[in-house]
């Protein structure tokens, strides 16, 4: 086997019991494979993030500022930790940081840090709210979904063909269940206030959810697919348990979408088989999940 002794950076290291970041899950991962004998940086918002004290998947850790604080200061905090860590690859984990990371590709690789990641425009593709146009390259259906700006519009959503329970979504994090009104617009101000608009509702499909996670080279091609069923769910719809598969249909999908989209870089895709064992596509991630 190939020794690969390269220093990657890793982010995400964050791991609230509902909802932990991928971090830690793709630090272990590399740590474990037999070809890796470098280095691993891990990367936080948050002194208190559990995995930057991981020593057996870490050798150091260090903070990043936080997203919303601009490229220019994530620019130069990558500038300081290069100078101090000497990194071969980034590897970013989380939906909010990767906009800024994507931007700044080139500056980064400027440093001689190599990044995977989607063009900008892919990573447009992949937002919740053009979810419909993705399912339909990927050849799968799709609940409805559509972004709102008012909690109005939970009140009046049935005269437009709406039904509970619906899934009121944050752009980017956040998820909530709701059976009536009521509950849709206290989800609505709670995801607003924290995450932002829009936000975004989706038709509920009941069934089981299958996951399967890859890494797209950019050419169309989908790389070491990794399949699971969902067992068990936070409160959140994060996976708490599940089960390694393989599933012809779900590959397909995912595939004929990397294929459309030439993707490139990590990705997840998240599907839900319904009554009728039709998939349905609820959501794609542009990065690695951490169930992986």
């Amino acid at each position: 086997m190939n020794d690969i002794p390269a220093t990657v950076a890793v982010t995400g290291m964050n791991a609230k019991p509902d909802n932990p970041g991928p971090g830690v899950a793709v630090a272990r991962c590399i740590r474990e494979s037999p070809e890796f004998s470098g280095k691993i940086v891990g990367l936080g918002y948050d002194a208190l993030d559990p995995g930057l004290y991981l020593k057996q998947y870490c050798d150091s850790g260090h903070l990043l500022p936080y997203p919303s604080t601009g490229d220019e200061a994530l620019l130069n905090a990558l500038k300081i930790l290069n100078e101090r860590e000497n990194i071969d690859v980034l590897i970013p984990c989380l939906d909010a940081e990767l906009p800024g990371i994507v931007r700044l590709r080139p500056l980064i690789e400027e440093m001689g840090i190599k990044v995977f990641l989607p063009t900008p425009e892919q990573l447009r593709l992949r937002n919740k709210d053009r979810l419909t146009e993705l399912a339909q390259l990927a050849g799968i259906q799709c609940p409805d979904i559509k972004s709102v700006t008012h909690a109005g519009f939970f009140y009046k959503c049935q005269d437009e063909g709406w039904s509970y329970p619906l899934v009121v979504k944050g752009l980017f994090y956040d998820a909530k269940i709701a059976y009536t009104a009521d509950e849709a617009a206290d989800a609505f101000r709670h995801i607003a206030a924290e995450w932002g608009y829009p936000v975004l509702v989706q038709q509920m499909v009941k069934g089981e959810e299958y996951n399967l996670t890859a890494v797209g080279d950019g050419h169309g091609n989908m790389l070491g697919e990794v399949m699971m069923k969902k067992m068990a769910v936070t409160d959140k719809g994060k996976a708490w348990s599940g089960v390694s598969i393989f599933d012809q249909a779900l590959y397909d999908a995912s595939a004929a979408l990397v294929k459309a989209i030439q993707w490139r870089g990590p990705l997840e895709v998240e599907v839900m088989r319904d009554k009728h064992g039709q998939y349905q596509l609820i959501e794609i991630n542009p990065r690695f999940p951490a169930w992986i």
